[in-house]
């Protein structure tokens, strides 16, 4: 399905592994866009709606054996559905933008990646809860640091998918790289090392094209 169509807000997601500074670039972004005088929400998966924030509470908390991978990408795409339909496209649909820390390409990596499901089943989830909507642009922080490092400085704050072991973090990381590879037009990948501020120009540069 078609991301958003010109005529009403834009949509773009912030994806990337454990520790690489999604947070706080969407903090960034939103701020530089609003100085550009364009009406922003920043949101967060899994969450940013009543009913998705309350299955985030269930799909982070708790230990690893909680939910099994098949279980984890269902809640993630109910949790996304509710997200789309009450605060995402209405957002849109008044002429707002919508910054998202964490979209779809989340859960293709992480749990049709890294988690064996395979990214054509998770997609499957996500054509019949959100109806295949996307966003009109994907920007994937990436470290060159390696994914223990980056694992090591978030380590504090991991939740249950964040405390996972290396290996599968590095596996997450590859299928960002394969996603960007397949999709060009709509998810990019940006070096996230530097200062915060070079890392928004670089995030501003991949959206430029968007800008009005």
């Amino acid at each position: 399905m078609s991301a958003s169509p010109p005529s009403l807000g834009r949509f773009i997601s912030l994806e990337g592994g454990e520790g690489v500074g999604k947070s706080t670039q969407v903090k960034s972004l939103q701020a530089a866009l609003s100085e550009r005088g364009i009406d922003c929400l920043a949101t967060r998966e899994p969450g940013g709606s009543e009913g998705a924030e309350a299955i985030r509470e269930l799909l982070l908390g708790g230990g690893e054996e909680r939910w099994s991978i098949r279980t984890e990408a269902l809640l993630f795409a109910a949790a996304r559905a509710d997200h789309v339909e009450k605060a995402i496209k209405p957002a849109l649909a008044s002429g707002r933008w919508v910054i998202a820390d964490r979209f779809l390409d989340s859960s293709l990596a992480y749990q049709g990646g890294a988690g064996g499901l395979g990214r054509d089943s998770v997609r499957a989830l996500h054509d019949f809860g959100s109806q295949g909507f996307l966003p009109d642009r994907t920007l994937v922080l990436m470290l060159g640091e390696g994914v223990e490092r980056a694992l090591a400085r978030d380590g504090a704050e991991s939740d249950r998918i964040g405390r996972r072991p290396v290996d599968y973090h590095t596996a997450v990381d590859e299928a960002f790289r394969i996603i960007a590879l397949q999709e060009p037009q709509r998810v990019r990948l940006v070096d996230a090392s530097g200062s915060p501020e070079q890392v928004t120009r670089r995030l501003l540069d991949e959206i430029a094209d968007l800008l009005p």
